[in-house]
């Protein structure tokens, strides 16, 4: 049976091709990408040895092995430190409960008046489990007609998995996906990340599970959004970690002048929606002549 770092570091070995790293083409192979003896060698370890960590036979390795891997793979900051991460996962470090708790919900003072200051500029406070805790008047204005916002407690990951309308709001749906099971694994807590997991994957299908098992480190580039109002949105986002709390906030920022444009557009047009609902009712009487 397999474990996350053995899963991760089988993914990230079949994605690279020898001549990336310099190495010579050995003929053909029966899979993808660095053969086990060529990622061995890099590293520095038997083959055998790799073997059992890709296997989930060996579930702790050391900090120098975990090392020489990442070297070995040539491992970017954020690829090292989720493999740091699944290796605490697969090493029993971070121990899991049937149902843990939900994690917190309540967003800081302070943070709601950041988020009050940074109107009318597009703003949320989410969770890596996808639960957005608290946005901007102007985000609701964006992604109202979406769907996104329709549930009590919103949650970005169940609504880009099992919602239809994600599909057609995120023009770079498969991406976006990636980025949401990447979050899963860096969760509020393993507990509650393991709990998500597995009460999200029956509705949200192989799909889910399978972006999950990759390990993808997404980039995070433009966010480019088809608008049910028929506007092409291209957004920036700016994160900040809340770590105390295990919350984001992110700032998404228009990257063309088009979208600035857009927004405004959906800006005003929730804010006359809402002067219409707030005007009082005028009854009109008449008297028969």
């Amino acid at each position: 049976m397999g474990t996350p770092l053995g899963d991760f570091v089988r993914a990230k070995r079949d994605s690279i091709q020898p001549e990336a790293l310099g190495l010579p083409e050995r003929g053909r192979r029966r899979s993808p990408g660095l053969r086990r003896l060529d990622l061995a060698g890099r590293a520095g370890i038997s083959v055998e040895y790799l073997t059992r960590i890709e296997q989930g036979r060996d579930r702790r390795p050391s900090v120098a092995v975990l090392n020489a891997l990442a070297d070995a793979l040539s491992l970017g900051p954020a690829e090292r430190a989720h493999l740091r991460y699944l290796a605490k996962i697969t090493g029993g470090e971070c121990v899991t409960h049937p149902r843990p708790a939900p994690p917190p919900r309540a967003v800081r003072p302070a943070v709601l008046e950041s988020l009050r200051l940074l109107e009318p500029g597009l703003a949320l406070v989410t969770n890596r489990l996808g639960d957005i805790l608290a946005r901007t008047r102007s985000y609701e204005a964006v992604m109202g007609a979406t769907g996104l916002l329709d549930a009590e407690v919103p949650n970005l990951t169940r609504y880009v998995f099992t919602d239809a309308r994600a599909r057609d709001l995120f023009a770079d749906w498969d991406t976006v996906a990636d980025e949401q099971a990447f979050d899963l694994w860096l969760g509020p807590s393993a507990d509650s990340s393991e709990w998500f997991t597995a009460e999200l994957a029956p509705s949200a299908g192989t799909d889910f599970t399978r972006r999950m098992n990759r390990h993808v480190v997404p980039a995070r580039g433009v966010l480019r959004l088809r608008h049910p109002s028929g506007a092409a949105l291209r957004l920036r986002r700016v994160t900040f970690d809340l770590t105390e709390e295990a919350q984001q906030l992110v700032v998404l920022l228009p990257a063309d002048e088009e979208t600035a444009a857009a927004v405004e557009r959906l800006r005003r047009a929730r804010r006359h929606q809402r002067a219409q609902q707030a005007q009082p009712l005028r009854v009109i009487s008449s008297t028969a002549t």
